[in-house]
């Protein structure tokens, strides 16, 4: 199964035509790995779904199902823009689509939020979107993991979100890793709902 086969009903969240080419785009450049590690190497911070053969691919497809249920709800998607709606949506998307680095690397990286956020910035003309949405994207994207900032020796490497754009990417990340929260999905990685 080719990139876009894996990501149509993802891409139908889109509402902008140049973003969904955009979005597949930042998919197409991501490393294979994304698509087929799990969310979590130890099983202790995310949901049963996210575990295993694709799990982060389960994990950032969850966290861009629940953003697109969130602001589907008018009583907080009135608060956001069309453009806003759709960048945040993509950025959730791809939030941790250099979990391992580039090249890859055994463990997470702690910083891999930066990680991404500088991949968007760094290649917006590549990907063919503006110096303003990348700058949009690479700010939600960098402060997805919200207030764990700390790495494993204590030092502070990551921004706490301030935006409200920021705070949506988190929450809706945050509630995909929530074991408590199932997302149901089929054989081949879609969400069965």
């Amino acid at each position: 199964m080719d990139r876009l086969e894996m990501f149509v009903e993802e891409l139908e969240y889109i509402n902008d035509e140049s973003y969904k080419k955009v979005l597949l785009n930042i998919i197409n450049m991501l490393p294979e790995y994304w698509l087929h590690e799990a969310a979590s190497s130890t099983g202790k911070y995310h949901p049963e779904y996210a575990l295993g053969e694709g799990g982060l691919l389960r994990h950032s497809k969850a966290a861009m199902r629940i953003g697109y249920e969130l602001l589907n709800n008018p009583c907080i998607g009135d608060k956001y823009t069309a453009r806003e709606k759709d960048l945040m949506l993509m950025s959730l998307l791809v939030h941790d689509g250099l979990k391992l680095g580039d090249p890859q690397e055994r463990y997470t990286r702690f910083d891999h939020p930066i990680l991404m956020a500088n991949f968007i910035i760094d290649k917006y003309k590549e990907l063919d979107l503006s110096k303003e949405d990348a700058k949009f994207m690479g700010d939600v994207i960098k402060t997805h993991m919200g207030p764990w900032t700390t790495d494993y020796n204590g030092n502070e490497v990551l921004e706490r979100p301030k935006t409200k754009y920021q705070n949506f990417v988190h929450m809706c990340d945050f509630l995909a890793s929530r074991k408590c929260l199932l997302v149901p999905f089929d054989n081949n990685s879609k969400i069965s709902v």
